[in-house]
């Protein structure tokens, strides 16, 4: 990691140490009132702890025209896409899509795509619904090593980026603290339950809490309508296509809409927001990860609508090139944010819980 860019984060936490004025906006603050003196582990964990909320930005009296100039949203950004990318494995694939992500996620998208749609060439005598065009063997050949391997590529990179910042033992309270700190989006209220000020630095909102959430959830339904139909098929012999009753649906449709909905929102907040209090060098890599995270939700609704009708033979390709495309691209695309978040706030969690109860042997660096 750049180490100008870890000297000027740690210089103006230092300052925010001094000040203590925005102690009880997210838990950024609480986290550095713990430390006289900052490693580079600790900078990398306030940073993954970070949500770019900006609350803090547009309340703090040092910023510029003051001489301290301080702009601790964009040097968080900064030191945390740097953390992406230093623990990311391999390393070089991270750099690579911050600087041609929308590019790379089309490419991606096109290409798989294209042998999607070839592959129909091979389409088995018989099947139904989908499986009319593609096996069901042809599908889990593709989608489980490319859904292992990436998974395997950043468990890595979580490993390096714990023993990065310390970690150490956990307990079950510290991640029941860190779920629902995440599910409720707890760091995003700006410490008083009005929002914070992403978009807009006149007033408080919630949009971007929200649209977070409608994200989080819209995925979590669709991973599990996915789990629900790999256990129907495997555990009770029930193949798809599945009725509109049925778990998978249940599940996937409402996630498909939350999906779409999250993302689309995110993108529109993300055009309103100042990209000078963020990483602006990997403003279009972020934005391509939630346009590709868009289409996977919107072309697997319309994939649905269409069930039975000759739209299918275009759909399904295409669907399945976004799928693909995401999950190859989850450990060096922004979707890394999730993982190393909830990192953070387990660390977070851990940390606290030993500041309480100070005969407990300490187990983080400071």
């Amino acid at each position: 990691m750049s180490s100008d860019i870890l000297q000027e984060a740690r210089r103006q936490i230092e300052i925010c140490n001094a000040c203590r004025y925005c102690e009880g906006y997210c838990a950024v603050f609480p986290a550095i009132t713990r430390n006289r003196q900052f490693a580079d582990g600790d900078l990398t964990h306030l940073a993954n702890l970070c949500h770019n909320c900006r609350g803090c930005y547009y309340a703090c009296q040092y910023t510029e025209p003051h001489a301290f100039a301080l702009n601790v949203p964009q040097v968080l950004a900064e030191v945390r896409q740097e953390s992406w990318k230093t623990h990311a494995w391999p390393r070089g694939f991270a750099a690579l899509f911050d600087r041609s992500g929308l590019a790379i996620a089309t490419a991606l998208t096109l290409g798989f795509a294209l042998l999607f749609g070839l592959t129909q060439a091979m389409r088995p005598a018989n099947g139904e619904g989908f499986y009319a065009y593609m096996s069901h063997g042809l599908m889990v050949a593709i989608f489980a090593p490319a859904f292992l391997l990436p998974l395997a590529a950043m468990a890595l990179s979580l490993r390096s980026y714990w023993r990065s910042i310390g970690g150490g033992q956990v307990h079950l309270a510290d991640l029941r603290a860190a779920l629902t700190s995440a599910g409720r989006m707890k760091n995003l209220d700006g410490g008083h339950g009005e929002g914070c000020n992403f978009e807009d630095g006149e007033r408080y909102s919630n949009a971007r809490r929200y649209a977070h959430q409608a994200t989080l959830y819209g995925f979590l339904l669709c991973f599990a309508a996915t789990s629900a139909g790999t256990v129907l098929h495997y555990g009770f012999g029930a193949e798809a296509p599945y009725g509109l009753f049925s778990l998978p649906k249940l599940f996937g449709v409402p996630g498909g809409i939350l999906l779409c909905l999250g993302t689309a929102w995110l993108a529109w907040l993300k055009t309103r927001a100042d990209r000078n209090l963020a990483a602006a060098a990997i403003w279009g890599g972020e934005m391509a990860f939630v346009i590709l995270l868009f289409v996977v939700s919107a072309t697997g609704l319309l994939l649905y609508a269409a069930t039975g009708t000759g739209a299918v033979a275009l759909l399904l390709p295409l669907h399945l090139g976004t799928v693909l495309a995401f999950f190859l691209l989850t450990p060096y695309s922004k979707m890394a944010h999730g993982f190393y978040r909830l990192a953070a706030l387990l660390h977070e969690a851990a940390a606290t819980r030993q500041a309480n109860a100070p005969d407990e042997p300490a187990r983080l660096r400071t």
